[in-house]
């Protein structure tokens, strides 16, 4: 597990692949959107695509807002309330 980005509006954390589960196979990624308390856990195909578009878009030094906006879309895929135990 690991912290990727973080900021006002979301956090980013990396969990890494793991062999013989297919849904693991690319790692997974949860996406916390801050003010909206709630998240996102995406793992496999979407994963892939996920560090591809990220790849591609840290190869644009965005600012911080650009970033946001890029996880802003994946805000109406958020459906799991952030609790804390």
């Amino acid at each position: 597990m690991n912290l990727i980005y973080n900021s006002e509006h979301y956090s980013v954390v990396e969990f890494g692949a793991e062999a013989g589960l297919e849904a693991m196979q690319f790692g997974g990624y949860e996406i916390f959107d801050k003010p909206g308390k709630r998240e996102i856990f995406i793992a496999g195909p979407l994963a892939e695509a996920f560090r591809q578009n990220v790849i591609q878009l840290i190869a644009t030094q965005p600012s911080v807002e650009e970033i946001d906006d890029f996880l802003g879309n994946y805000d109406s895929l958020m459906r799991q309330p952030v609790t804390l135990h």
